[in-house]
């Protein structure tokens, strides 16, 4: 709900926010300029008696003069019945020069206005104003729950360049964004009489002045008691009314100034609606106060931006979900089915199981596992449909549900059904947490947790019979799972290791295949390192995923594979001859890689695990601190980018080199070699490092356990540090 409350005001309000914050930056660095080429005297060097009688000294008519919020004095006068103004110095109260308003910030004014509609665009300008502060207040509690609460707020985001641009900008800019939209919306209502803005109504003086023969001003005795810096606006008697006066407005109040006398007829104090409104409109502006008016300007600007990567990231949301024809709404379905998958192949088979109820007469709904919601109006069950992501974690549709789920207060019966692959030692472990919690919750489970071993769709069928039989329904569940959209790559080139071994390893690199011309040129689809590669053998629907050592802009698509025993993938790709074809998909993995900032960044993996690794500090042309450990086998034969990592390390990409080899004497594994070095890495903690591993299963439990071992001497621990993403695992 709060996700879809951020998402349609951006959606639909878009360019609105987008025209009316250009224009507020436009106005706001306006200020700015405006205010550094102002003279604002010292309080007290300068009264309003002084600047009134040097203009009236060069023009006989003079009908106001005006002290902006910048500090800008403006005298306007007529000339032979004809108007003029000038520019004031402030100090002198000599003339500058003319005044000239300038067109272009009279237009852009009314633009942010009004859009130039009137009260039409004041109508739109004031629910533009609304939706930016909907967007700020509901984009504040997302960024608090993706990154584990208000209390990790600054902690660093994750995801995709346009979710970490989105994030990073919103964390900037919110406060400024906030402010801006809430004194707008003030205003916005002000104008049309909602609230009240405590301009009081001009009367003439209660007090008659005493109509004899007008001093000059700068004998006025009202005049001289005012400060410059206080004036908002003078305004002149009309030259041949000898029974008119001064109107002196203030920051404090409006006040009637015998023209005779200099005696002060009758004031009218600033109540506190106008005062309050005064600060809206300054907060607002941030006239007169250039630090504000940078902040301003500075939030605004990054509006348009965060518009743009908000519609990326919902336009790749909604992409990747499968259309469900005939979804109810959550509230009206009678059977509520949420899915936890990090690829999408889940959705497939609850694309597959939601088809099968609606043609059985159900209502039924479908949508993310985080979508959970504290009751369902009318629904009778809910199924749960959940892959496992790395070690036993939750995937990313799924990552807020236990949080959601202890705030849930209606209970259903529930059926779990797990997917993952038996290979792995935590398979379906995020599934079997889910169970647990629904337990412990008291909801009432259906059956026992299913386990479907690498997406088999005849666990999947013998799994709706059981379910049929639950709720009363014959549900036959044929799925065939979605072949992925895949690109033709090209091998251009390979090099082996292994060979004295017996573990044949091979970097493989592969490139688009000649298109033959320029107009049939096509790019890489785009990845970073450390995302991985789906690659379908022949004669396989299901792809092996290996990841990534390079990134999109080196031009080639870089991998490392070990030959496996009676491996159908690993086989086929070690087989491939140069020129040979692969079928291949990219799974972005944004969880994994280094992030922002310059801190330390503790690079481990063993055996193929080297790839992403290498792949992250050959991009570290900043020079980053990056330090690896790695083990193999043998130096000799078994040294995976061996010539490369010494050529980083030279050039600064690698600032040190920690192998470990199994079969030489005195070897060791990569666990060992940190726990050697345990005061080294324990520093590289303290200075605020991130570690990324990445390896089999047997180095990461390794790892982690040196790791725990390292980091108790400086009370963390793995769960605190993986909570703050400072501890993050690629493990096959």
């Amino acid at each position: 709900m709060l996700r879809r409350l951020h998402s349609l005001p951006g959606l639909f309000a878009a360019l609105l926010i987008a025209a009316l914050a250009l224009t507020g930056a436009f106005l706001a660095f306006d200020s700015i300029v405006d205010r550094s080429g102002s003279t604002i005297p010292a309080t007290g060097q300068v009264s309003v008696a002084a600047i009134a009688e040097a203009v009236q000294a060069r023009h006989a008519e003079v009908e106001r003069i005006v002290r902006t919020a910048s500090g800008t004095v403006i005298a306007y006068y007529f000339e032979a019945d004809l108007p003029g103004a000038e520019l004031v110095d402030p100090l002198t109260g000599q003339a500058i020069g003319p005044h000239e308003p300038s067109n272009l910030t009279r237009t852009v004014t009314n633009l942010h206005r009004s859009f130039l509609m009137g009260d039409a665009g004041r109508v739109a300008a004031g629910l533009g104003a609304a939706a930016m502060l909907v967007l700020c207040v509901s984009g504040a509690m997302l960024l608090a729950a993706r990154l584990g609460g208000w209390v990790a707020i600054l902690r660093p985001s994750r995801g995709s360049l346009s979710q970490r641009l989105h994030c990073e900008l919103g964390r900037f800019a919110v406060i400024g964004l906030t402010l801006s939209a809430l004194t707008g919306c003030w205003m916005s209502l002000a104008t049309f009489g909602v609230l009240p803005d405590g301009a009081a109504a001009e009367v003439a003086a209660l007090v008659p002045p005493s109509g004899a023969a007008r001093l000059p001003p700068g004998q006025l005795a009202a005049l001289q008691a005012v400060d410059l810096s206080a004036l908002r606006e003078l305004t002149f008697p009309y030259g041949a009314d000898l029974t008119d006066t001064y109107t002196l407005t203030t920051a404090q109040d409006i006040a009637h100034v015998d023209a005779a006398t200099g005696q002060v007829l009758d004031f009218t104090p600033n109540g506190l609606a106008r005062q309050v409104h005064e600060t809206i409109v300054m907060l607002h502006t941030g006239r007169g106060v250039w630090p504000l008016a940078l902040l301003l300007g500075l939030a605004a600007l990054t509006a348009p931006v965060l518009a743009g990567a908000g519609g990326v990231i919902w336009w790749r949301r909604r992409a990747a979900l499968p259309t469900i024809r005939q979804n109810v709404g959550a509230q009206s379905a009678d059977t509520i089915i949420l899915v936890g998958s990090e690829g999408n192949s889940t959705w497939g088979f609850a694309v597959t199981l939601h088809a099968a109820l609606t043609k059985a007469g159900h209502r039924v709904h479908a949508g993310p596992m985080n979508s959970l919601a504290p009751r369902y109006a009318q629904a009778k069950r809910l199924l749960i449909l959940t892959a496992t992501y790395g070690d036993g974690d939750a995937p990313e549709s799924a990552k807020l549900f236990l949080q959601r789920l202890e705030r849930a207060s209606g209970a259903l019966p529930v059926a779990v059904l797990g997917f993952g692959d038996r290979s792995f030692p935590k398979f379906c472990g995020f599934a079997e947490q889910v169970t647990e919690a629904l337990r412990a919750k008291g909801w009432p489970v259906l059956f026992d947790t299913w386990q479907v071993d690498r997406k088999s769709a005849q666990t999947f069928a013998d799994w709706g019979k059981v379910l049929g039989e639950e709720i009363g329904t014959k549900l036959e569940l044929a799925h065939v799972a979605a072949r992925p959209k895949t690109t033709a790559l090209e091998l251009s080139g390979r090099v082996e290791y292994g060979a004295e071994s017996q573990t044949p390893t091979a970097i493989l690199s592969f490139a688009l295949p000649a298109s033959g011309g320029f107009w049939r040129r096509r790019r890489l689809p785009r990845f970073e390192a450390g995302d991985l590669v789906g690659i379908l053998a022949p004669g396989s629907d299901l792809p092996r995923f290996y990841s990534l050592a390079s990134a999109s802009t080196d031009g080639v698509l870089e991998i490392c594979v070990r030959k496996q025993p009676g491996g159908l993938c690993s086989g086929f790709l070690h087989e491939l001859p140069p020129g040979g074809r692969i079928e291949a998909f990219i799974r972005p993995n944004p969880s994994f890689r280094p992030s922002r900032g310059k801190a330390p960044v503790i690079l481990i993996g063993a055996g193929t695990g080297i790839g992403p690794l290498a792949g992250f500090i050959r991009h570290n042309t900043r020079h980053r601190p990056m330090h690896l450990y790695w083990g193999g086998r043998h130096p000799g034969s078994d040294f995976l980018y061996g010539p490369q990592l010494h050529q980083y390390v030279e050039d600064g990409r690698l600032a040190r080199l920690n192998t470990a080899f199994s079969r030489v004497p005195g070897g060791g594994y990569v666990q060992d070699r940190l726990a050697a070095d345990s005061a080294g890495v324990r520093d590289l903690m303290q200075q605020g490092a991130q570690v990324l591993v990445c390896g089999g299963r047997d180095m990461a439990g390794g790892v982690a356990r040196a790791f725990e071992a390292i980091l108790h001497p400086l009370g963390l621990d793995l769960a605190t540090l993986k909570s703050e993403g400072r501890y993050r695992e690629d493990v096959y």
